[in-house]
């Protein structure tokens, strides 16, 4: 069954809740895949380490409604427990649209929403609040209401009045507390890797969740889905099927506390298709594996980090190398590393790789989901396809002539104007814009056979 944990806003309460009721799943020995939905990247981080398993994204404008059932059923039936929780407010969707809300994705799965309230400051108020929740749309299900900073016992006793007044259940009151708010940065939440002390975390999150929420109703509503086929392998098909003799192709994938943005699908495509990650540390400046065929650079925030990344010679100036021979994909940060330059949150300028034409410095905030058509063949792109992708990012680049590079696509979206975008060449793909690995076979696939082609060039001299 499984339930979606909605609010009337962002920061209301819906990491928290969903944190209490994985620690408490964990606590009495019961596995549970938390999921999320949207595009988030910092979310998940910490909902998958609190479960102990990864976090997945259920995103229908980015993947499409058949893989986010897919991805429901072949994780969250392999648990006893699941939840999902949601994206700003329950009914926010694409600009003034609901496509892609929690409430969306709700229905499509056919799940109750728990509705989570920052009760701070109401009375009677909070009933004219939950019941236009609760009507706006009579096919959604609302499974009960649970009351964020709540300040006193006398107010938690006056807010049950006031939600059994419109018979709506409360399931939980969690106590005003300071010591319960989670970190945030200008993004989103703060990283996983940046939460001190999780196990203590978890523990007062389980104790939480046992004293302030009626866990015999979560329980029920936490119930694990049916189990459905292997999501990769769905995805995959007859990718898969081609050639069970592949031969084993790593590839390396920036990973550290400047580059962290990436689906956990992206890892799985590349393991199925005989192409195994190897970690790389480019903050340590460490050499480029050259047991590697490709690379892939994700986001993050290297603006964090610029001062440090501009030292780390080794690393820098082996990417300079590396596009000789073997192909690259970087998104939104990891394309930040590629340029000349990159300003970093105090306003000071970095050098960076110097293999991208672009200066990089702070901007106004872009973000929503991106129509992408492919302008030119590419390293995964051909003329003419049509993608969905989603940007989101604070820094913008002030580009040199271009010369040999050419852009990757048009790009258009709610309110956005139409654009080309993006650095291309036969062994490079840079983007600001964020892919899911797992919304199509075909950026894999492609990836593999352009990992090919470096495998037949290596064997060819040697």
């Amino acid at each position: 069954m499984a339930c979606v944990i909605a609010a009337p806003s962002s920061s209301s309460g819906k990491t928290l809740l969903s944190l209490n009721l994985i620690a408490w799943a964990k606590q009495k020995g019961l596995s549970i895949q938390p999921f999320k939905v949207g595009p988030d990247y910092l979310d998940p981080q910490v909902l998958g380490a609190s479960a102990g398993r990864p976090c997945r994204n259920l995103d229908l404008p980015l993947c499409g409604p058949d893989w986010v059932k897919t991805s429901f059923h072949g994780y969250g039936g392999r648990c006893d427990l699941a939840l999902v929780e949601g994206v700003m407010g329950l009914f926010d969707g694409i600009g003034s649209t609901g496509e892609g809300s929690s409430a969306a994705v709700a229905k499509h799965l056919q799940l109750p929403v728990v509705l989570v309230v920052d009760a701070g400051g109401q009375a009677r108020s909070l009933a004219a609040l939950v019941s236009g929740f609760r009507d706006l749309d009579p096919d959604l299900q609302l499974a009960g209401v649970v009351l964020n900073r709540v300040s006193t016992e006398r107010h938690r006793l006056l807010l049950e009045d006031v939600l059994s007044a419109i018979d709506v259940p409360c399931l939980g009151c969690l106590p005003r507390d300071s010591s319960l708010e989670l970190p945030s940065r200008h993004l989103g939440l703060a990283p996983a890797h940046e939460l001190d002390q999780m196990n203590v975390l978890l523990g007062k999150w389980a104790a939480i969740a046992d004293q302030h929420l009626e866990m015999g109703v979560f329980k029920q509503l936490m119930a694990a889905p049916t189990k459905g086929p292997e999501p990769i392998q769905t995805v995959l098909g007859t990718a898969l099927e081609q050639d069970t003799q592949r031969k084993p192709m790593p590839v390396a994938v920036a990973q550290d506390k400047a580059f962290h943005f990436r689906y956990p699908e992206m890892q799985d495509c590349l393991e199925a298709l005989g192409m195994p990650m190897i970690p790389w540390h480019p903050l340590e400046d460490e050499p480029l594996p050259q047991a590697a065929y490709g690379l892939v650079i994700p986001g993050g925030f290297p603006e964090l980090h610029a001062e440090q990344l501009s030292h780390c010679k080794q690393s820098l100036s082996g990417l300079r190398d590396w596009l000789q021979h073997k192909p690259l994909y970087a998104e939104c940060g990891g394309m930040l590393m590629l340029g000349t330059s990159l300003m970093d949150g105090e306003g000071q300028t970095h050098a960076m790789a110097g293999v991208l034409p672009f200066h990089a410095q702070r901007g106004r905030l872009q973000v929503g989901y991106r129509r992408l058509t492919a302008t030119r063949d590419s390293l995964l792109l051909k003329a003419g396809d049509q993608w969905m992708g989603h940007e989101f990012h604070r820094w913008e680049l002030s580009e040199e002539p271009v010369g040999k590079w050419q852009t990757l696509w048009q790009v258009d979206g709610w309110h956005v104007d139409r654009r080309e975008e993006g650095w291309a060449l036969p062994t490079v793909h840079a983007s600001w814009v964020h892919l899911h690995w797992a919304s199509s076979s075909t950026i894999s696939c492609r990836w593999r056979a352009a990992l090919e082609t470096v495998a037949t060039q290596i064997e060819t001299n040697s």
